[in-house]
């Protein structure tokens, strides 16, 4: 009798319990996504009193964690589609922690330690969030076939928020040793050890056989459910696997532009005070968190590809904006915009991808795709900062004018790819119809 059944025959529904799993997703994800405080670390060790460090020593650290992201996704996908989500996530998650807390060792007063803060907090702890977010994006497709979009939005929206909550509490520690700031990372590593564990300690797939009641494959319509469940190297074999990476790594271009000089944009073009960039920048955050969950929803009702030329659109006419908005409201107006859909890139391209591929090998086709999370990390912040210029007079106009029309360009990836269609056959049994959630996990 299959695990369904036997639910059924207890009178209790097959999806009881699964809402607690998101819960126990977002733990973790909180936990990883403090990363994106990084800034706060990064101002505090180029003091001249504490390791005094250059701003490209200081951004290297960052630049390498963001690195490891995709090697880390990619490997962990793969183990995680063969031995389940759970000993995946707690092994990300303590690597992550013990990363951290390696890093906090650093505390040399110059930067012969440099290379201790790059190997604990950029290859190891950028190694261990990788391994692990990968990994509830994967599991909760599973759980919510029915709600693909939102649910991959919420996923990852943890990840999103996580610098939020991370970064006051960061500012906090770093105040109390000003000298030596990353003895921060020691209490903030075993914190993100213990909301790791106990969040991964909870996840698992759903059972074989599981199925939501009353919902089925959708074959036509806004969004679909792919024909079957795709292999890591069937899916590699597609040309749309390399069109989805190709918008994956443009929008994070793009969006990432502004991110890596939203301060110095808000000061120099809108009239903020240093303090008050500060604060923007902390609560244009809040976008970047949200954007995941809104655009994934979004997605579900224009469709996928419809939601991506949105993002990228939206993005190249802010941007071409932007850099004559010396109004302190019309700015913030724009960035957040911009924020809302860079963020919304990363909740919406799981839903994709398995709307693609099937959510069977979801772990390993999306764990490889994160390298364009990488590649746009990578490209865009030297791109817009060799733009602008390191002068008194930055050339902001020539700087967000080329990334908007990048974007604008980037619209014609999501307007030419399509879903994959099953090849013509001589057995008309050939080629089934799209995959179901049961088919999704058999054998998991």
């Amino acid at each position: 009798m299959s695990s369904t059944a036997t639910t059924r025959g207890t009178g209790k529904s097959p999806t009881a319990g699964r809402w607690w799993i998101v819960v126990a997703a977002l733990l973790l994800q909180f936990a990883i996504g403090a990363v994106y405080a990084w800034s706060v670390f990064g101002k505090a060790l180029a003091d001249p009193n504490a390791m005094a460090l250059t701003t490209t020593e200081a951004s290297l650290t960052f630049t390498v964690t963001i690195g490891m992201i995709f090697i880390g996704s990619y490997i962990g996908g793969k183990v995680q589609d063969r031995t389940g989500p759970r000993p995946v996530a707690l092994t990300g998650g303590i690597i992550y922690g013990l990363g951290c807390i390696i890093a906090s060792f650093a505390v040399s007063h110059d930067s012969s330690q440099l290379w201790l803060l790059v190997l604990g907090y950029g290859v190891i702890s950028g190694f261990g969030l990788g391994y692990a977010y990968i990994v509830p994006i994967a599991m909760l497709q599973k759980w919510f076939p029915d709600k693909r979009g939102l649910i991959t939005g919420l996923a990852v929206a943890g990840f999103g928020f996580g610098a939020v909550v991370t970064a006051p509490v960061a500012q906090w520690l770093i105040a109390m040793t000003p000298t030596e700031p990353n003895r921060a990372f020691l209490p903030l590593g075993i914190g993100y050890l213990v909301l790791a564990v106990v969040g991964a300690s909870f996840f698992r797939n759903p059972p074989e056989g599981y199925a939501v009641p009353g919902w089925k494959p959708a074959a036509s319509g806004r969004t679909q459910d792919a024909y079957k469940q795709f292999t890591e190297k069937e899916a590699l074999r597609t040309p749309q696997w390399y069109l989805l990476t190709a918008i994956l790594t443009l929008n994070v271009t793009v969006g990432i532009a502004l991110i890596a000089q939203a301060a110095a944009s808000a000061k120099d073009i809108a009239g903020y005070t240093v303090a008050g960039a500060a604060t923007v920048v902390g609560v244009l955050a809040l976008f970047n968190g949200g954007g995941r969950i809104f655009w994934a929803w979004v997605s579900g009702f224009t469709g996928r590809m419809w939601a991506f030329a949105l993002m990228l659109g939206l993005q190249g006419v802010c941007l071409l904006v932007i850099p004559y908005a010396s109004n302190a409201a019309l700015f913030f107006i724009l960035a957040a915009v911009i924020y809302l859909c860079y963020g919304g890139g990363f909740g919406t391209m799981p839903a994709t991808a398995g709307d693609f591929f099937g959510v069977k090998h979801a772990g390993a086709i999306y764990g490889l795709m994160i390298i364009g999370w990488s590649l746009g990390g990578i490209i865009g912040p030297p791109i817009i900062a060799a733009l602008i210029g390191d002068g008194e007079v930055k050339n902001y106009t020539l700087g967000y004018t080329v990334i908007g029309i990048i974007a604008l360009v980037s619209l014609v990836f999501p307007l030419i790819t399509k879903m994959p269609k099953p090849k013509a056959s001589a057995n008309p049994t050939t080629n089934v119809g799209p995959a179901t959630a049961a088919g999704a996990v058999a054998g998991e």
